[in-house]
């Protein structure tokens, strides 16, 4: 079992930045695949950007590239989305996500083995 606990939402205005973190506890040995994924209100979950842990590939959505960077620190078995120039349209819950083999159907589809309860973020005009 991994538990995935998020951090860092939090309200901002339209420009400012954020640092969400997510914290990976449990049997975290295997599941080298992390993502950040986000839905908004009466919106289908959509991904933001995953890392392959074990060769620090990185995906982004298109829409994303130049304002968020995903990282993690797998010392303290911590990912982080860094988030600049924040948009109104960013505003979502993010979820942090875990896959521990095929690191691309996480990103193609979102496949899970472990998800996060979530963290809000939200730009006001």
């Amino acid at each position: 079992q991994v538990q995935l606990v998020e951090s860092g939402g939090d309200s901002v205005q339209d420009g400012g930045s954020l640092r969400l973190s997510c914290a990976a506890s449990g049997d975290t040995s295997n599941n080298y695949c992390m993502g950040w994924f986000r839905q908004a209100p009466g919106r289908e979950r959509e991904r933001v950007a995953v890392i392959n842990g074990l060769s620090s590939d990185t995906y982004y959505a298109d829409s994303l590239k130049g304002r968020f960077t995903i990282s993690q620190d797998s010392a303290k078995n911590t990912l982080y989305l860094q988030m600049n120039s924040l948009k109104p349209e960013d505003t979502a819950m993010y979820y942090c996500a875990t896959r521990s083999t095929t690191c691309w159907r996480l990103w193609e589809y979102g496949e899970a083995n472990y998800w996060g309860q979530g963290t809000q973020v939200t730009v006001s005009p």
